[in-house]
């Protein structure tokens, strides 16, 4: 034997086709049960799909060997003529649903069991265990010697439809359990029947209608987008053609059982047997908890309350059901509902009703927005009168008119806005919505610039939707600065009819502001003095306190610096604005457009009546390179000595641009105490980082005196 092939590895013994069929079920079936409900795959996809191949290769060749919960069967198969009918062995019954205040349902659910139970005030409290409501399409499942044999919708509770082919392609429901690697040593029983719910993650609802929208948008006939994802879902599972199902990204959630042979160590409350159906592969809720007694049923509904706007799917209340088993089957049952369990439900977040009007309001920075005026409806916990169409694309994608009956959501704190438009209703021939070219508002010009979903009002400084944010963008620390103008203040002096115009700051009288509330005689006099002060300003402030559409306090900067004058400026054409550094063909309309109003011309002309001024001076003509010309960097953290505008200031006075993310075209990111994320990305994008020591040598300077 020569002395290499004491290295030299074994060569394994060929496997027959059936061991290798079901080593790859178990391998395939444990990756996807560590990819679709743990979240913690340990293969890469191109291993995954290399071992499916192999499997669907050896079906193929061995059709004998494809097993009913083969991994290959998710994929959907032949047509169905119509859904066979199944007699459920324990009826899939309904809950009892309270819909009152989020403390009330509680302690009614809970009064009623302490009653039925024949409990007294000294005799403890009930413990429950407290689920999600899920809105989706009940299931239940059934497995035999562990494997899925039957998968069938609630129906009437006593006899639903036979869906397996459809449930078999959810990748999250398992085929056979225990789960390969899972960690249970629980036997499983000869027939269990576990109830659940499939639903539709709200990213995946999402991607789907998008695929919709394109295959509409391709011509394709009898696509549709999806109004929620219930509907969504729900059409799923009852497909004919499996294969149509497995292109719609269901999901699965175990909530409770039906029919369980016996076995000799059961569960004896609900959250055991949870525990149990998560050991054995089943995805359960992160959020199922235990509550002891009303209080802290209250506390639950009140926490998940919170919690649903931010959940990755949709739920619609929450479930209390009695912990321990032996109660449940006490309390038994009233006609078709348990005594031991109850939803106590959210306020709807989706309501149908009818459109009336569809105005445009313009925003606190010149946005126009589509609002459809409705016929109040309650929705969300309130009554809803006006709901968002978004913008002028959005409003013509869902084809919204006046008199049409929509579907109109509002979760949480959102604004309520328009799902879709049920066109079976529709009446009446009204037009399509298209958005104005002028502001409502004002009369400027509306524009939409190139790239963008939204139309703008141009009249920033005239438009008096804009007044407020306009006057608070002015007197800014890196505008004018106006110290003490805050917006409370501004409210006041708005909402007051005291200041319609910038200019109309510098108007304001002493007894006019003292008068005001909350406006003590001292508190007036330093408004005045603050304003007196900002008079004395600097032509890049001024221009950036004008607040025209992208013009940030570097661009205002740079046209300073090129044009050396406020007036060449605002009588620059588009071709001499795209002279200037940092301004490009977007830039340079918006400046345009801007000074092409007379109005805007107006404000700043009176604006130099009241007494502002700045020194200004002949073009730059040094064209020479600075030293971090083209460079960008980053600010992260608090500096030893450089506040972060000093820093800011030394940067951009080097020719630099400071940025707010990091990203590749990063030069370099300057990182003080208490850095976060931003100097995270840099290293892992390999960016130089450098302390302030690094950006001061880098510089070739020193920090001002002033700088603390």
């Amino acid at each position: 034997m020569h002395t290499a092939d004491l290295f030299e590895a074994p060569v394994p013994a060929p496997q027959a086709p059936a061991e290798r069929v079901a080593q790859l079920c178990a391998l395939l079936q444990r990756y996807a049960h560590e990819y679709y409900v743990l979240d913690a795959p340990s293969v890469s996809d191109a291993e995954y799909d290399r071992l499916f191949q192999e499997l669907q290769s050896l079906e193929a060749a061995h059709p004998a060997l494809r097993r009913s919960d083969s991994p290959t069967q998710r994929v959907g198969g032949k047509a169905l003529d119509a859904f066979a009918p199944v007699r459920h062995a324990v009826p899939m019954l309904s809950i009892r649903t309270e819909t009152d205040t989020e403390s009330s349902g509680a302690e009614a659910f809970d009064a009623r069991v302490r009653k039925e139970l024949g409990l007294g005030e000294g005799d403890g409290l009930v413990e429950y265990c407290a689920e999600l409501k899920f809105d989706g399409l009940a299931m239940s499942l059934r497995y035999e010697h562990g494997v899925l044999v039957q998968a069938a919708t609630r129906g009437d509770g006593e006899t639903g439809e036979d869906v397996t082919a459809n449930i078999r392609t959810i990748a999250q429901i398992p085929l056979r359990i225990p789960v390969p690697g899972s960690v249970s040593a629980v036997p499983v029983p000869d027939v269990l029947e576990v109830r659940g719910e499939v639903y539709m993650r709200r990213d995946d609802f999402e991607a789907l209608n998008e695929r919709q929208r394109q295959r509409i948008a391709a011509g394709e006939k009898g696509e549709k987008t999806f109004v929620n994802p219930r509907n969504a879902a729900a059409g799923a599972v009852r497909q004919l053609d499996s294969t149509i199902a497995a292109q719609r990204p269901l999901s699965f959630f175990a909530y409770g059982l039906g029919e369980v042979s016996s076995q000799d160590a059961e569960p004896t409350t609900h959250l055991a047997w949870l525990q149990r159906l998560k050991s054995w592969g089943f995805p359960v809720a992160a959020q199922v908890d235990i509550a002891q007694g009303a209080t802290e049923l209250v506390a639950y509904h009140q926490r998940i309350g919170e919690q649903r706007d931010s959940l990755p799917f949709d739920i619609d209340g929450v479930v209390y059901k009695v912990n321990r088993l032996d109660l449940q089957r006490q309390l038994g049952f009233v006609t078709r509902e348990p005594r031991w369990a109850v939803a106590h439900k959210y306020p709807a977040q989706e309501q149908m009703t009818t459109v009336l009007d569809i105005d445009v309001q313009v925003g606190r920075t010149g946005k126009l927005t589509p609002v459809a005026k409705l016929s109040p409806v309650f929705v969300g916990g309130v009554t809803v009168t006006n709901a968002t169409l978004h913008n002028e694309d959005e409003a013509r994608r869902k084809d919204v008119r006046v008199g049409d009956t929509v579907v109109v959501r509002r979760a949480g704190d959102v604004i309520p806005e328009v799902v879709s438009v049920v066109l079976e209703r529709r009446t009446g021939e009204a037009p399509p919505f298209t958005m104005p070219h002028v502001c409502p508002v004002c009369g400027s010009a509306a524009v939409r610039e190139e790239g963008e979903a939204d139309y703008r009002c141009t009249g920033g400084l005239f438009c008096s939707a804009q007044r407020k944010q306009a006057i608070l963008h002015f007197a800014q620390r890196r505008a004018v600065e106006v110290e003490g103008l805050g917006e409370k203040l501004v409210d006041q002096l708005v909402d007051g009819q005291i200041v319609k115009t910038l200019p109309d700051l510098y108007r304001l009288g002493f007894v006019a502001l003292a008068s005001m509330e909350r406006m003590a005689g001292k508190s007036a006099q330093n408004l005045l003095d603050a304003l007196e002060k900002s008079k004395q300003t600097t032509l890049p402030r001024f221009l950036f306190g004008l607040g025209i559409r992208h013009v940030g306090e570097a661009t205002a900067k740079e046209l300073a610096r090129h044009f050396g004058t406020l007036d060449a400026i605002m009588d620059a054409s588009e071709e001499a604005l795209l002279q200037v550094a940092d301004v490009g063909p977007i830039v340079a309309q918006s400046i345009h457009r801007f000074f092409a109003q007379a109005h805007n011309r107006e404000v700043v002309e009176q604006l130099r009546v009241c007494g502002v001024t700045w020194p200004e001076g002949p073009p730059s003509v040094d064209a020479s390179p600075k030293l971090l010309s083209g460079k960008t960097l980053v600010l992260t953290g608090t500096l030893p000595t450089l506040s972060r505008d000093a820093a800011k200031e030394l940067i951009e006075a080097a020719g630099g641009k400071v940025a707010g993310s990091v990203s590749k075209k990063t030069h370099y990111v300057v990182a003080g105490t208490e850095a976060g994320s931003k100097l995270d990305k840099a290293q892992e994008l390999g960016i130089a980082v450098l302390d302030e020591a690094g950006l001061l040598s880098l510089l070739g300077s020193t920090p001002p005196a002033s700088a603390e």
